[in-house]
């Protein structure tokens, strides 16, 4: 029996579930999501507890019980409390700054990069040199958070551009230290 899957994804209040033909909705007071669950397993709502059952110990029945309770856990947990991305900006000049519903990144290049928001994404800039990515969506948001990253990755001889909160950056010596 999965570990993940076997156990129940309990529904706070203000959470609505509905299941119709395979189709999982959950709405919340931070939006709706939406998931279509596989027809092997078996979804079962009741007393404000979800519980995900499969048919047999088959092994990618047994794959599918895991990953489908925690889809669902991430929904209920995104439609009420959400999701967020801190990503950190380095370098001399490099920079971000809110524009309407996207963001503006100053990266070293000789152009800007716009990058308009997603529907159901939300992009705050509290400082100049960090980036806060929030949705109810787990992995729209982290999604959003690469795509961002992605522009200016961190480099390994200075550390330069963009990374996420937190991340370690493994550094290289440069030519004169090899010696």
């Amino acid at each position: 029996m999965s570990r993940i899957g076997k156990q129940p994804v309990d529904l706070p209040k203000g959470v609505e579930t509905r299941l119709e033909d395979g189709n999982l909705t959950i709405k919340g007071p931070k939006g709706s999501l939406d998931l279509r669950v596989n027809p092997e397993m078996k979804v079962t709502i009741e007393d404000g507890i979800l519980r995900v059952e499969r048919p047999s110990d088959a092994a990618n029945h047994r794959a599918l019980h895991g990953l489908t309770r925690s889809l669902i856990a991430n929904m209920v947990q995104g439609v009420t409390t959400g999701f967020e991305r801190k990503l950190e900006i380095v370098g001399v000049g490099y920079r971000a700054e809110k524009k309407g519903p996207g963001i503006t990144l100053h990266l070293g290049y000789s152009h800007t990069i716009e990058y308009p928001a997603p529907e159901g994404i939300e992009l705050d800039v509290p400082q100049q040199t960090e980036v806060l990515v929030r949705g109810s969506d787990k992995q729209l948001v982290g999604q959003v958070a690469a795509e961002i990253r992605g522009f200016r990755p961190p480099e390994p001889y200075k550390g330069k551009g963009v990374r996420y909160a937190g991340e370690q950056i493994r550094r290289k010596a440069g030519k004169t230290a090899g010696s």
